[in-house]
């Protein structure tokens, strides 16, 4: 049996659980097919730019499991997936100048987005924004 690689990801409110194994590069999100999951063309080609950096398009199965969020929190949980993914296929080889961590890195893909959505406050209408103002 080939040896499966798994990795989380995650991003906004959404967890994404990737599994990839030697293939020849499908991938599937949820039990579907990685085009037939996502909205728009753009989010497919954003979650395969960790594989198009390190030239592994055809390479890998993956499959991918994901919760919560929205389109685009759940393809920025699946490239950090991928991403951490890739980086335990290629931990032997870290040293070298053409290691997946060098090339990963300096196109940013390695770290991980804290943004997230910031709580309500009591009193206002949103996290920021207060009522209107009244002058009678």
């Amino acid at each position: 049996m080939a040896k499966v690689i798994t990795a989380t990801g995650r991003r906004k409110s959404s967890v994404a659980q990737v599994k990839m194994t030697a293939g020849k590069g499908k991938i599937t999100v949820n039990g579907n097919d990685v085009r037939e999951f996502m909205p728009y063309e753009t989010y497919v080609m954003d979650l395969m730019q960790p594989l198009v950096a390190t030239n592994n398009e055809n390479t890998f199965d993956i499959d991918i499991k994901v919760t919560g969020g929205g389109a685009s929190g759940q393809t920025g949980a699946i490239r950090l997936g991928i991403t951490r993914a890739l980086l335990i296929y290629d931990e032997a080889n870290e040293d070298n100048d053409d290691s997946y961590r060098k090339i990963l890195k300096r196109a940013g893909f390695i770290t991980r987005d804290p943004r997230s959505k910031e709580r309500k406050k009591p009193g206002l209408k949103g996290a920021r924004r207060a009522p209107q103002f009244s002058k009678r």
